[in-house]
């Protein structure tokens, strides 16, 4: 997003307003390891809402994932059909 910084005299000079982004190690359940992804703080509380990193990217669409990303999904999603066929 694009705005202005408004100084006392009422001056207006663009400015740029940038995500929140963090480095942060998120486990998944699934896999039992954990993996280190750059997300924004929103992206952060929809995970712990919804109840992990598995079920996140599961849910989501590929589309709006990063490669990163994209690549645990299909770990994911591999070890939970390579689980689903030895039960």
């Amino acid at each position: 997003m694009v705005g202005h910084n408004v100084s006392h005299s009422n001056i207006k000079t663009k400015r740029r307003f940038l995500p929140s982004l963090k480095d942060i190690s998120l486990a998944s359940d699934s896999l039992g390891q954990s993996f280190t992804l750059k997300i924004t703080n929103a992206a952060l509380r929809t995970i712990d809402f919804r109840g992990g990193l598995d079920q996140v990217l599961l849910n989501s669409r590929d589309e709006v994932l990063s490669s990163r990303a994209l690549k645990i999904k299909r770990q994911i999603k591999a070890k939970l059909a390579g689980e689903a066929a030895a039960a």
